[in-house]
């Protein structure tokens, strides 16, 4: 057995980081959500209005979905009972794969049990040390650490920069290019006709996480997607569509090649039948239920119209990721506070998740707001935004009219 000096030097490190970010404000803890109810969900007993939530548009508790579960559950069971090469492969996760192809206009897909696994499973696959990937300097963390384990060259050009992508891809024999559709953290989206555009021009396959933008973006998702030219693209299931799990698209060559290479995908089980069968009725309701998307961009709309007139800092996106600018880690953490005072929950979004410097409050908006919960949010954003602002000058004041009184008083002891 391990001496007791070992679990003590473990248990010291632990103790060590958890009391370190505990400190600079970066500790993260699980909230236990007791309940659901459409925009509404009850944390420890109270009721907030949900505005950090992926269910963009309002499909989650959907009876189609939850029709589809069950239905799926009866014929395969709960879960898919192995690994997908080998007894973890059904028809349900095939007719998925399908349809999302037919969507697309790519040759064939692979599911996977989560976004993170399946960009993870792609770039270690994909590359190694003789590799060349240049990358929008805001991909998500499963796609960098991914390319870190492939040992591949990452050469990451200025965010949305078509300019500085164009100077990387001209100054060496490049792999790959890999960007997002819609940016998770700043919710802004990247120019995916000027990259695809430009790797056409270079000869270079283009790779899109798709995650906040399938099923949200027209351009990425039906026949538009068609004429983008994207080589490879990554859709996750727990963002718009409300349910779980992911999908490779690609060639045949390339879903066969992560048959064999993807460790992500060989070695894990199999996302489940059932959850393959929601998925695929939540695309399919993505795509002939329009007024879901319609009433999501009215949303989006309506809150930046009423931000701009009480004049929030909210960065500039026109998807369902709102960001509030703070800046500060501890800041941002006591306006997310104020706002679940107020019976609001909103993500408070901090380093290493965002550049230091950058915290901020993450807004998401969905199909399933409506006006009033909108008005709650942004009445309490700026009244919030108000006091943390005006406690912040006043500290300031006080730390320098003090300081002012040591250095007059120091001048005058000498």
């Amino acid at each position: 057995m391990p001496s007791k000096s070992m679990y003590s030097k473990l248990s010291a490190k632990l103790t060590a980081s958890l009391d370190q970010r505990k400190q600079a404000n970066l500790l993260r803890e699980r909230q236990l959500v007791d309940a659901v109810y459409g925009s509404h969900i009850h944390i420890d007993g109270k009721e907030y209005i949900n505005f950090s939530s992926n269910d963009y548009l309002g499909l989650r508790q959907t009876s189609e979905l939850i029709k589809a579960q069950q239905q799926a559950a009866k014929k395969y069971g709960v879960g898919s009972g192995s690994s997908p090469l080998v007894t973890g492969y059904s028809q349900a996760h095939q007719d998925l794969e399908q349809y999302l192809c037919e969507l697309t206009g790519h040759h064939a897909a692979m599911v996977f049990t989560s976004g993170f696994s399946a960009n993870h499973g792609l770039m270690s696959a994909l590359f190694d040390k003789s590799d060349v990937v240049v990358a929008d300097k805001l991909i998500h963390a499963s796609m960098i650490d991914g390319l870190r384990h492939s040992v591949a060259k990452l050469k990451r050009f200025k965010h949305n920069s078509v300019t500085d992508a164009e100077r990387l891809l001209a100054s060496s024999e490049v792999t790959a290019l890999v960007t997002e559709s819609v940016f998770s953290m700043d919710g802004d989206c990247a120019p995916l006709q000027a990259l695809s555009d430009l790797c056409q021009k270079y000869n270079v396959p283009l790779i899109v996480d798709d995650a906040h933008g399938f099923g949200v973006l027209g351009q990425t998702i039906g026949c538009a997607a068609k004429k983008l030219n994207i080589d490879i693209q990554i859709v996750t299931f727990g963002k718009a569509l409300g349910c779980q799990g992911a999908a490779i698209l690609g060639s045949r060559q390339l879903i066969d090649y992560l048959s064999n290479h993807c460790r992500d995908y060989i070695y894990s089980t199999a996302l489940p039948p059932t959850s393959a069968a929601v998925a695929l009725k939540a695309v399919q309701l993505a795509v002939t239920e329009s007024q879901r998307q319609t009433a999501l961009f009215e949303n989006i709309e309506y809150f930046r119209q009423r931000a701009g007139q009480l004049e929030l800092p909210i960065l500039d996106s026109s998807t369902p990721i709102q960001g509030i600018k703070i800046g500060e880690p501890e800041q941002t953490l006591q306006l997310a506070n104020l706002m679940k005072q107020d019976g609001l929950w909103v993500g408070a979004i901090r380093s290493p998740t965002v550049p230091v410097g950058t915290d901020r409050l993450r807004v998401t908006i969905t199909a399933q707001h409506s006006r009033s919960d909108i008005d709650t949010c942004i009445e309490a954003l700026s009244k919030n935004h108000k006091q943390l602002t005006q406690a912040a000058i006043h500290h300031g004041e006080q730390m320098l009219a003090k300081g002012n009184g040591l250095a007059e008083g120091s001048d005058y002891a000498s």
